[in-house]
């Protein structure tokens, strides 16, 4: 089977496509193959800054083609999509069922990759914030997969003013379409502050930033892997709160939650309250111009690679 991975860390260009064998599913594990790839930013940030090269885990969806000792929950020929924790750039790939979920009929493998994951974490982040209607939100990356999808869930949830930060004027329309009511650039002085919500999935250098536009009682919720550092003094002026949100710590801590977001996400995307953005589908022995595309912060929505 094709393989993607990269044997030194840097840029889009260490990336490579291999021939290897095709892996097998262990005890718990079902073997896929994979008709979806969903790229992510966490992910072209270990390759480009991790301190050795790891295998790629990631979200995937395809077809249950085998089954591991113990497998009772879903049977070959299933359609599912789950969350690969090495080897998902590639043709075939093992999920643990722990971390796997049906596909509903009718939908796409890429719109599943699409929706599910950046939907939990944006699901997750929005709860952890215990907006109240009413409430002024403000989503930074909101042109990514996961931005998309919180500025969705804000409005749903009776958001007086939901704001949309991004990093070029040429992606307003876009989040608008997705239910901004204003846009504001990284670069603006103010960003239209205060806001009692933030959902940040930026980080870095933004999250000094972003706390200081919080209003008294402020709640960040910080969901990226750019991490940052923030003064004590800046929450303390503002009676506010930073929260750390990781889906995992759901996933595994607290599987009975998980499922009935998961219900509740397949249900407002039947609905029609969330919509999935997909930027572009990439072949998967292209993966190198699909980590530029998240590099450079042009994608509107996922970047999906198809093998």
């Amino acid at each position: 089977m094709l393989r993607i991975r990269h044997e030194v860390n840097g840029g889009p260009e260490v990336l490579f496509a291999e021939e290897v064998d095709r892996p097998e599913a262990g005890a718990g594990e079902v073997l896929i193959r994979v008709e979806a790839v969903g790229v992510t930013l966490p992910t072209v940030r270990k390759v480009r800054e991790g301190s050795e090269p790891i295998p790629f885990g990631g979200e995937v969806a395809g077809e249950i083609v085998a089954l591991g000792a113990g497998v009772t929950a879903f049977g070959v020929g299933d359609r599912v999509t789950g969350l690969c924790f090495a080897d998902a750039y590639a043709e075939f790939a093992v999920l643990n069922t722990a971390m796997t979920s049906s596909i509903p009929d009718g939908v796409t493998a890429v719109e599943a990759v699409a929706l599910v994951r950046s939907g939990l974490v944006a699901r997750g982040a929005y709860e952890a914030a215990r907006l109240e209607p009413g409430e002024s939100v403000l989503v930074t990356a909101a042109a990514s997969a996961v931005g998309t999808l919180a500025l969705q869930y804000a409005k749903a949830g009776g958001a007086a003013r939901v704001v949309a930060a991004v990093s070029s004027a040429d992606k307003a329309d876009f989040v608008r379409g997705l239910g901004a009511d204003e846009v504001v650039l990284y670069e603006d002085a103010d960003w239209g502050a205060p806001y009692d919500v933030i959902l940040d999935g930026v980080g870095g250098d933004l999250l000094g930033p972003a706390v200081r536009a919080l209003a008294t009682g402020g709640r960040l919720v910080a969901f990226s892997s750019g991490g940052g550092t923030v003064e004590a003094y800046e929450l303390l002026v503002r009676g506010a709160s930073l929260i750390g949100f990781q889906m995992r710590a759901i996933a595994v801590g607290k599987p009975e939650l998980y499922d009935r977001w998961l219900r509740e996400l397949w249900q407002m995307r039947e609905e029609g309250t969330l919509r999935t953005a997909v930027h572009e589908e990439i072949p998967l022995d292209d993966a190198a111009r699909a980590h530029t595309l998240i590099e450079q912060r042009r994608n509107l929505g996922k970047v999906v690679l198809v093998p």
